[in-house]
């Protein structure tokens, strides 16, 4: 194990312990949450209310409070032990480790293609352009591709800080605003398939599968929280990482559920289906809402649908890389405390410019496809996370973590309850 302070132990409150401290550790949390709060809220969610109205409530309530513990489990690893849960994946062996990357490269490119389609169909039509998807779509990655190669860390901490607030805000008052029209005779809080209805299970699977985010994301929570840690010189505790990472949860909760009324007031029982396409499906949402609410919310939707998935954008482009980084160097080496706090290298810098040149070529197959290609990237999501998750749970409870910060008896048995659901519900839709 490793740490950034001389003076502190694992997981110890040290100097960062107290308000003020929380405040300059504050910050990993937000980033996940960024990361989260796109495609599974803008789009799943929106249309999911679209679609169902409330009847899918419980599917978005089962995949947050079974998914939990999975995410928890990044940060707390990472502030317990000083390393990151790649380094938890080469304690377990070698192929734990090949078979995290192998999931996260079988969809990288797919899931940055299908975040870049939207950012930049919300980005043209708040700016009133109409260049071509791919381009624009290049334009914007390079952009935060440069934001990342001037700033590094830092300034993705204080870009997320202010493009989440601003998500959050703007949400909420559209949410709010809405709310006094909303209908909830429908709303179901068991994730069953509503009768009588056009929602089919693959639907319903594509929903949980990146609600809140997909379960590979704990492994980006964890490597931030060892980031922040380098930019303030100072080990973040257990304790604050945990309530770093619980006010980032419940707050994608809240917007998840906010974009579900959004969703379910302007668009339930009209008749209307969503586009398919990047650019029809942001025209028809916000047209939507500005028929509802009247031009002059026009402005808060867009401002809430454009943070949203450049937050997104942002630190998925991030996340990938610096994982796959991480990975490399942990394969290479026998002793994963030689990786611990290793920066960034070459691998960082290789994957983004790869993924992006990658995903240039890619986009012109599925630019008029984005539904389809969001859907079927989240039930794979869906499908891998057990598997994840239980890497996750054998790390976070392996002797490398000291026994007081491991998870209790009872968050152990939620984990296995949580794996076992969705295994089930897993084996249910293939046989289907």
């Amino acid at each position: 194990m490793s740490s950034i302070s001389q003076s502190e132990g694992p997981g110890s409150q040290g100097t960062d312990s107290g308000i003020q401290n929380f405040f300059v550790s504050f910050g990993p949390g937000l980033l996940w949450a960024g990361s989260a709060i796109g495609v599974s809220h803008l789009v799943q969610s929106t249309r999911a209310g679209a679609t169902a109205g409330f009847a899918l409530t419980g599917v978005i309530i089962f995949a947050l409070i079974l998914k939990y513990p999975f995410f928890e489990f990044g940060p707390r690893y990472a502030a317990a032990t000083g390393e990151s849960l790649i380094e938890g994946y080469r304690r377990i062996g070698r192929w734990a480790v090949w078979l995290y990357l192998f999931i996260m490269l079988s969809t990288v490119v797919f899931t940055n293609a299908a975040i870049l389609l939207f950012t930049e169909a919300l980005f043209q039509y708040a700016l009133g352009t109409s260049f071509s998807p791919t381009l624009a779509s290049a334009v914007i990655y390079a952009g935060c591709l440069l934001l990342l190669w001037i700033g590094h860390y830092k300034a993705l901490d204080l870009a997320i800080k202010i493009v989440v607030l601003m998500l959050a805000l703007s949400t909420l008052v559209a949410a709010s605003l809405i709310l006094p029209q909303a209908d909830f005779s429908g709303l179901n809080l068991l994730p069953l398939v509503p009768s009588g209805g056009t929602v089919t299970l693959a639907f319903m699977i594509a929903l949980a599968g990146w609600m809140p985010v997909g379960i590979e994301a704990a492994t980006l929570s964890s490597l931030w929280t060892l980031a922040k840690d380098k930019s303030t010189n100072m080990r973040t505790s257990v304790s604050t990482a945990r309530l770093d990472f619980n006010i980032a949860y419940v707050g994608t909760g809240v917007l998840a559920f906010a974009f579900l009324i959004l969703g379910a007031v302007v668009m339930y029982g009209s008749g209307e289906e969503f586009s398919p396409s990047p650019a029809g499906f942001s025209t028809q949402l916000i047209a939507l809402y500005e028929s509802t609410l009247g031009g002059w919310a026009g402005p808060i939707v867009v401002t809430a649908a454009v943070t949203a998935m450049f937050s997104t954008a942002l630190t998925v482009m991030d996340g990938y890389p610096r994982a796959i980084d991480r990975a490399i160097k942990v394969i290479k080496t026998d002793d994963p405390d030689q990786t611990a706090n290793a920066d960034i290298s070459e691998p960082y810098w290789i994957a983004l410019i790869g993924i992006g040149v990658l995903m240039t070529l890619f986009l012109h197959l599925f630019v008029s496809s984005l539904t389809q290609m969001i859907d079927f990237i989240t039930i794979i999501s869906f499908m891998t996370g057990p598997i994840l998750g239980y890497l996750n749970l054998k790390a976070v409870t392996s002797p490398n973590v000291p026994k007081e910060h491991q998870p209790g008896k009872a968050m152990i048995a939620f984990s296995y309850f949580g794996l076992v659901s969705m295994v089930v519900v897993a084996v249910i839709f293939l046989m289907n």
